[in-house]
């Protein structure tokens, strides 16, 4: 499986916690249930950006220079939401951590958008994939998950 594959996986689920986000944040009506929401979401994007930023990211800053641009705005978005979400966290009044949190949300919904019609589909131009299988096999490794490589077999 090509890492591309794999984070846009991961983007389906994220969506998901998103949706149920969004529908949740306006109904806390106190300050710890939003912060509970901050928490889970960070510690789902955190994880998530560790990995784009380690694997998939590293692995572009050798391509060539165009393909590198998009790199550096992508590592500075992961931070702004990940800034935004530990601000919801550590805010007290519920109203303001809730509309944080959304903020948050609509940051990475952007982000990933970008991420899917953007940077995953030049990842795939410039790295190839044998490179995106051995970085999604990579992914498996710390996701403590198997993979299976195209050609049907279990990558590493």
């Amino acid at each position: 499986m090509r890492i591309t594959e794999a984070l846009l996986g991961e983007h389906g689920v994220l969506n998901a916690l998103f949706d149920r986000i969004e529908a949740s944040a306006d109904a806390a009506a106190d300050g710890s249930a939003v912060r509970a929401m901050a928490a889970m979401l960070a510690a789902a994007l955190v994880s998530h950006a560790e990995i784009e930023n380690d694997l998939l990211f590293d692995a572009m800053e050798s391509a060539p220079a165009a393909a590198r641009a998009p790199i550096i705005a992508m590592r500075e978005e992961h931070g702004d939401i990940e800034d935004t979400v530990a601000e919801a966290a550590d805010t007290p009044d519920a109203a303001r951590a809730g509309a944080l949190l959304r903020d948050a949300v609509a940051l990475a919904r952007d982000h990933f958008a970008r991420e899917e019609h953007l940077l995953f589909p030049l990842a795939d131009q410039v790295l190839g994939d044998a490179v995106l299988e051995e970085l999604g096999a990579a992914w498996g490794t710390r996701r403590r998950v198997a993979v299976t490589t195209h050609a049907g077999g279990t990558a590493p």
